[in-house]
């Protein structure tokens, strides 16, 4: 059971990430004209309310999972480095400065 939820994958890229958050902000405002006019016209806030959060429902549904439009640039990452070039001796370091105040 859980090797079908980890398959799913659950990562986006950044510029997946920038136009998830366009089409988010989007659909918020276009559903927030379209119901403050409906709602004036009818001259019901309700209906100015049920459309906004329909606009968020729909704008949950395309944004939060990580569709595949959301993956196409991944991240090339930097191969490993051996552990030996990380360590510095103590020789090498600079002395740290404290400052008197």
């Amino acid at each position: 059971m859980l090797s079908v939820f980890r398959s799913i994958p659950t990562q986006m890229d950044y510029k997946g990430q920038k136009l998830a958050e366009q089409i988010f902000q989007g659909i918020i405002l276009v559903s927030a004209v379209i119901g403050f006019i409906y709602g004036y016209i009818t001259e019901q806030f309700g209906w100015t309310v049920y459309i906004v959060m329909a606009g968020f429902a729909l704008s949950c549904l395309l944004t939060l999972p990580p569709w595949p439009m959301y993956r196409r640039n991944p991240l090339k990452w930097l191969p490993v480095q051996e552990s030996g070039t990380e360590e510095k001796k103590a020789a090498d370091r600079k002395p740290k400065r404290h400052s008197k105040t």
